[in-house]
Parts: C-alpha cells; structure tokens; sequence
C-alpha cells in the first residue's frame, strides 16, 4: 500500500530509522545457524550496523572467520509499542548486509564511540563475555499494518530518526495515563465503525499521529496527520491539541 507523500508521513528511510531506534529486540540471521540475540544494536551514520553478541556464539565465531568481505546476514528488529496493547508489536525491520568480526584491539574503542551516540549499558560487556560485529547494510526493509516497503542503503545513510524520536514512548504513556478526553477528541476523526472499539494512541511523530483501534473483529491503525509538520515540542503539542480541537490552544500546556 503506497503510503502518503512525505509532506504527510516520514520517508521510509526515516521510518527505519525511528523504529531501530525504538527497537530494544534484535536478533542476526546467518545462513545455517539459530538466530543469534543481539544484546545491542545501533545504526551508525555511516550506513552500517553495530551489533553486540555473545563471544562464544556461532554467530560470531563465523563472522571472525569470514575474512574481509564478511558473511551474508539480517539483522531483525522488533518495535514494540510503549503501551500494554493485545498486539504489541508496532512494526518490523529486517537491514540485509554483510557482518564483519571487529578486531579484538578495537572493540573498545568502537564501543566508547557507539556509546557518544547510544549509551547502552550492554556496551560495558564488550571483552567480558560479548563482542562487536559489524553488519554493513545492503538493505533494509520495514513492515508494519500498512504493509512493506524496502529502502536502499544510501537513502538509510542520509536519514535520521524523528526528532521527536527519543521521547515518543513518554508522550504516549502521558496521552494514555492523563489525557482519555484528547483521545476521545481525536477518535471523532475515525470512520463510523471504528469509532466502537478501544482506542489507544500507538505512534507519533512530526507529522503526525497514529491511533490503535482494538475492536471486535481485530485490530486497525488509522493515522491522523498533522496539516503541517511540527519543528519543537511546544509546535509538536499545539498540533495535537488541534487536531484534537482543544478550545484551550492559547493556554497551550505541553501533553
């Protein structure tokens, strides 16, 4: 299903970026072997991937003896919504590339420079039971209730997740905790025989929002976009009060 032009939505490049940054389960896929966790993954600017695994998994023992071209391999990611919802997840991502060993000598260093952008706390394990690889990436394609769509390695390197990205989950949590009568608000935009269901809000970014509709005969996704896109938190919270109708937009108060 083609998805509105980006004046509405994110590109899909941008899509794959927020929904890895959301991700927290990742699992590397190699020809033959399990699907190996990943305890930390990370999508560099450069275009690659940086993935932490147990050192003595499969996985990585074949990407040390892969040499420099690396072996085939897919990195899957989950993203999960930040709500208690029946369906959790959100929308998938598998990036197709080629994973690379990191050689022991660097693997901190690698570390302490993923952890500028990502500090994750999986990144201390690095030398003490966990090891880098790295997935250059090919590819990468991202699925959610809209349906799929792929998106080239070079478009992946000049995106960026949303600038709302990192604070969506407590947005979310604080329109679901403390703000039913906005979601009421915002429900009058579904059609007729959606408006029956449970609704819940599943994602939003500078364009818009989506609303999770939990209804008898299963679950439906309508999204609700902004008429133009939003540039800081307080431009971010007046978009959803309008849309929402708020008759208090002139003593806006951050949602």
């Amino acid at each position: 299903m083609p998805r509105p032009s980006s004046t509405f939505a994110p590109s899909t490049a941008e899509r794959v970026r927020s929904a890895c940054a959301h991700a927290e389960q990742a699992v590397l896929a190699m020809p033959g072997i399990d699907p190996t966790p990943a305890s930390v993954h990370h999508v560099r600017q450069c275009g690659d991937a940086v993935i932490a695994v147990p050192t003595a998994s499969v996985a990585a023992i074949l990407a040390g003896n892969s040499g420099d071209h690396g072996a085939p391999a897919v990195l899957e990611l989950t993203d999960h919504a930040p709500l208690p919802l029946r369906e959790p997840v959100r929308a998938l991502v598998w990036l197709r590339g080629w994973v690379r060993a990191v050689p022991t000598q660097a693997q901190r260093a690698l570390a302490t420079e993923v952890a500028k952008d990502y500090p994750h706390p999986g990144l201390l394990d690095i030398g003490f039971g966990a090891t880098l690889l790295r997935l250059v990436i090919d590819s990468a394609v991202v699925a959610d209730s809209t349906g799929a769509e792929s998106v080239r390695s070079d478009e992946l390197r000049l995106a960026q997740p949303d600038p709302f990205c990192a604070m969506e989950s407590a947005w979310l949590q604080h329109m679901q905790a403390d703000h039913a009568d906005v979601v009421a608000q915002l429900a009058r935009h579904l059609p007729p025989h959606l408006r029956r269901g449970i609704v819940h809000p599943l994602a939003i970014d500078r364009y818009g929002l989506t609303l999770r509709v939990e209804g008898h005969d299963g679950d439906h996704d309508f999204r609700l976009p902004f008429s133009a896109p939003a540039h800081d938190i307080e431009g971010l919270s007046r978009a959803v009060r309008t849309l929402a109708g708020c008759p208090f937009l002139n003593g806006l108060r951050r949602i």
